[in-house]
């Protein structure tokens, strides 16, 4: 993983002592796979202008549309007519990962899910942005037997009137500030026209630093919003009461009643406070909604949303569940958001470039 400082290279530097430069230019973004717009509200943050979005689930948009704009189309990315999606500098999104992720069966390229990402690819050569960036799941980088990741690249470098520089980053979003470690694969193609080199921005945290679970959860049993507590067994009660902070069901004694094996990590794992939170995953039962490090209970859909950087204004529509899904499938907004503004100062030089030639 490069964390060198972002840097721009090109052919003919002259831009540089432009009297004009520094000029603010308007960086239009289209947004696919979009969900309920975690890594959009990373870049609207930022000051780009989200021209249009797209995703399948309707919950999801509801979120969106709430908090972001009602720029997203509800619909199935493989039935949309491209000609309606207007051009844009930067599109950007999260194909659908399941099919690549480690704690599931790994499919990738086999399944027509996991080949979603060719749409992604269509859209990028229907459009020619500037600029396009992928988020997807770390299984991505070993699926097939590493088949997958040299596919996507190749087809994304090669795709569009003049193709893309492409390159796959391992990315931990707790180097970001997010207080959870989530390891994501961010895909990042530059045009090849454009001869400028774009480079991913350094941490802002170190493992001595990271952002704790305490310090993201502090206050949080004061937001009023998708904070609702669920009703779980008492069963279930006993069995977190045996496992300590940081935990998970390999602490419980085999002895015991409340004892549980062959599962996967995440099963009844608690928070730890002093720690980030280790991957939240978007669905699944038997003990894998993320636990409180104080309290035996699930955490609520309020606190995972904090430990993704969500903030406390941003409201979740549909149930637990159907919030749950939307938190654990999105991009963190303040882990993206250093991202967005790198490659806004990135592609406001290069648009200027375009300018003033």
């Amino acid at each position: 993983m490069d964390f060198r400082q972002t840097q721009l290279s090109f052919e003919d530097t002259s831009i540089i002592a432009s009297p004009n430069f520094g000029a603010k230019k308007k960086i239009d973004v289209i947004s696919l796979f979009s969900g309920c717009g975690g890594m959009d509200l990373g870049f609207y943050n930022s000051g780009f202008n989200i021209r249009w979005a797209n995703d399948i689930d309707p919950r999801a948009c509801e979120t969106y549309s709430k908090n972001i704009g009602d720029h997203i189309v509800c619909e199935d990315i493989t039935k949309i007519d491209y000609d309606r999606i207007p051009d844009g500098d930067l599109i950007l999104g999260g194909f659908p990962c399941q099919d690549f992720s480690m704690i599931w069966k790994r499919e990738g390229l086999n399944t027509d899910r996991g080949n979603l990402y060719q749409n992604f690819v269509e859209v990028v050569s229907k459009k020619n942005p500037l600029m396009f960036i992928a988020e997807n799941v770390k299984g991505i980088l070993t699926a097939n037997k590493k088949k997958a990741i040299n596919k996507i690249i190749d087809d994304f470098s090669n795709t569009g009137k003049f193709g893309y520089v492409t390159k796959a980053h391992l990315v931990n979003f707790a180097d970001y500030g997010v207080a959870q470690l989530r390891e994501r694969v961010l895909i990042i193609g530059v045009r090849k026209d454009l001869k400028s080199h774009f480079q991913i921005p350094l941490p802002t945290r170190t493992p001595n630093s990271y952002l704790s679970s305490k310090e993201a959860l502090e206050g949080v049993e004061k937001v009023p919003f998708n904070n609702n507590h669920q009703n779980i067994k008492p069963r279930t009660v006993e069995k977190l009461k045996l496992i300590p902070p940081g935990g998970n069901f390999t602490d419980i004694p085999k002895d015991s009643p409340h004892y549980v094996k062959g599962m996967i990590s995440h099963v009844y794992r608690r928070l730890h406070p002093d720690k980030p939170s280790t991957t939240i995953i978007a669905a699944g039962g038997g003990g894998t909604w993320g636990y409180h490090y104080n309290e035996p209970r699930p955490l609520t859909n309020r606190e995972r949303a904090r430990l993704f950087g969500y903030p406390d204004d941003f409201v979740f529509e549909g149930s637990i569940s159907e919030v749950r899904r939307q938190i654990g499938n999105s991009v963190p907004p303040s882990g993206i958001k250093p991202f967005a503004e790198e490659i806004k100062s990135f592609l406001e030089v290069i648009k200027h470039k375009i300018d003033v030639h």
